[in-house]
């Protein structure tokens, strides 16, 4: 077999095959033998039906068609062991189907032209000396009485108020309805009311940033059975936007009002909250939480810098292959996650949306791609591996730390656990090998946010689950406290 190789592009192999006479002939007799065995003609056994009956039967051109199509496949596998080619997926045809056809004749050679995809070569022009920026966290010295006061407000008692008006932190249980404010209303006419701006016992916290700007602060005062309206204006950017911007008024009646009983803090606070005996054992070792926290997210920042400057470095013409399996595994990961969300995916999921995720995926797909290939390519040139110990040890802890799993694939796991150890290995060497700046937590960020703004805006596809509370509320980010 004569193969001629051709460099493509996006990575592709263009092969020109000739297949000998020989194999031709072999290829289309073997058809016929197929056909006659399985062939059910009345008048003939199976086996038995002469050669003439079954082109005119069949005709000529689909067997021609279906002789071809076996010495196609058989000849591109052939020919990629042949010259020893790293193929990616299956290959493409690259002639005319029904010219190889018509152009057929037995006991001549056959030549046709195929494409396959191979291991993409990745062009990486610096990848040592890099000099970065990553937002350092730093550990916050009131994270552990932040964190001891919402835990104080979880196990709080609500205990009824009486003989004082409605204050911040009460929990005041209303019925409200909202209505729209316009030059109409105002001459006389019905007011229009807000859609969904409507509730009867609703509980809410009196604290800032609940529910739009003055909601809150107009029931402070209020005595329970009072009812008084309350003017607000709805914020430009409110995420409804028929309402964004417009001035209104809520008519409210106060029902019911609390306010939280809380728990002291101190050595029986921190046994009902925790493990622990005394509070200086919780606060010693949510110190030490805190703090390893906020160097995790350092660390985290680092190597986020790293690899988004990698990608930026790498040059290479990724195959569709790759892309598509890349795109394929974003889609299937977004669908568990949406999944154990509670999120029904067969009715997001629709022959009509995926093509739509795919297409959002895409870019994902191709950075994830470039990350991968560089990190590959330094470890290549650096001659950076893992020792096969270290593979076997971590695997085994996995192993364990899954024991009641009983459909984990070991090889699968050991190819996971090799390649998760190989990349910290490469990330660390990339650490060494560059000058990471940090800079305060926030400032990178508003520098990107400062940026995106300046951009113009893209429209995506939101995947949004709609609640009762949301309809009610005067702002969706208030949650009704049971």
């Amino acid at each position: 077999m004569k193969v001629t190789q051709a460099k493509l592009p996006q990575s592709q192999i263009g092969l020109e095959i000739e297949i000998t006479s020989e194999i031709s002939k072999k290829a289309y007799e073997q058809v016929f033998q197929d056909l006659a065995r399985s062939a059910n003609i009345p008048g003939f056994r199976k086996g038995k039906v002469p050669r003439h009956i079954l082109v005119q039967r069949f005709g000529s051109t689909r067997l021609k068609a279906a002789a071809l199509e076996e010495i196609i496949r058989d000849g591109v596998r052939d020919a990629i062991k042949q010259e020893s080619i790293q193929a990616l997926g299956n290959y493409q045809l690259r002639s005319n189907f029904d010219e190889l056809v018509n152009q057929f004749e037995l006991g001549k050679t056959v030549t046709f032209s195929a494409a396959v995809d191979v291991v993409p070569e990745v062009n990486l022009k610096q990848y040592t000396g890099l000099h970065l920026k990553a937002e350092e966290v730093k550990y916050d010295p009131d994270s552990v009485d932040k964190f001891l006061e919402e835990r104080r407000k979880e196990l709080a008692t609500l205990v009824p108020v009486s003989g004082r008006p409605a204050q911040m932190g009460d929990v005041a249980v209303v019925d409200f309805k909202g209505r729209l404010v316009s030059e109409a209303s105002a001459q006389g006419e019905a007011a229009e009311e807000i859609p969904g701006g409507e509730a009867q016992d609703f509980q809410v916290e009196l604290a800032e940033g609940r529910f739009i700007k003055g909601f809150v602060d107009g029931m402070v005062g209020m005595n329970v059975g009072e009812s008084q309206e309350i003017s607000v204006d709805f914020p430009e950017d409110y995420p409804q936007k028929e309402l964004a911007g417009k001035p209104a008024v809520f008519a409210v009646t106060l029902k019911d009002l609390k306010e939280k009983e809380l728990l002291e803090v101190n050595d029986d606070f921190a046994q009902e909250i925790s493990e622990f005996q005394t509070l200086e054992e919780l606060r010693s070792t949510l110190e030490t939480r805190f703090q390893e926290q906020a160097q995790r997210k350092t660390d985290a920042n680092k190597q986020e810098a790293l690899l988004a400057e990698l990608v930026n470095l790498v040059e290479v013409d990724l195959p569709q292959t790759l892309i598509e399996q890349e795109v394929d595994e974003l889609v299937t990961q977004t669908a568990m996650r949406l999944s154990k969300q509670g999120i029904d995916i067969k009715k997001l999921f629709t022959q009509e949306m995926i093509p739509q995720f795919r297409e959002r995926s895409l870019p994902d797909a191709i950075s994830r791609l470039k990350r991968s290939l560089g990190l590959r390519e330094v470890a290549t040139r650096e001659s950076i591996q893992v020792e096969p110990a270290a593979v076997a040890t971590r695997s085994q802890e996995v192993m364990q730390e899954y024991s009641d799993e009983k459909d984990i694939d070991p090889e699968k796991l050991r190819e996971f656990v090799e390649n998760e150890l190989l990349t910290e290995k490469i990330i660390k060497w990339l650490e060494e090998h560059s000058t990471i700046e940090l800079v305060p937590e926030g400032s990178l960020s508003a520098t990107a946010s400062e940026n995106q703004q300046e951009a113009p805006a893209e429209v995506e596809v939101e995947a949004t689950a709609e609640t009762p509370e949301a309809q009610v509320e005067p702002n969706q980010t208030e949650q009704q406290e049971s």
